[in-house]
C-alpha cells in the first residue's frame, strides 16, 4: 500500500524578508560547486566504462 505525501503549502524558503546579497551569493557558489562535482563524477563513471582493456587470446 503506498502512503500519500502531504502537499505542503510554502510561498518561500527561509526567513521573513528577503535574501541578502551575501545569502544570494553562497547559495550562487553552492549551487556552482554542486554542478561542477556532478559534472566531474560523470567524466569520472564514463571513463570507468571506456578504459576496460580487451584480452585476446
Amino acid at each position: 500500500m503506498k502512503t500519500r505525501k502531504n502537499e505542503l503549502d510554502v510561498d518561500f524558503i527561509g526567513g521573513v524578508g528577503s535574501l541578502t546579497k551575501d545569502e544570494e551569493k553562497r547559495i550562487s557558489d553552492f549551487i556552482k560547486a554542486h554542478k561542477t562535482k556532478q559534472k566531474l563524477s560523470a567524466q569520472k563513471m564514463r571513463r570507468k566504462v571506456t578504459t576496460k582493456k580487451r584480452v585476446t587470446a
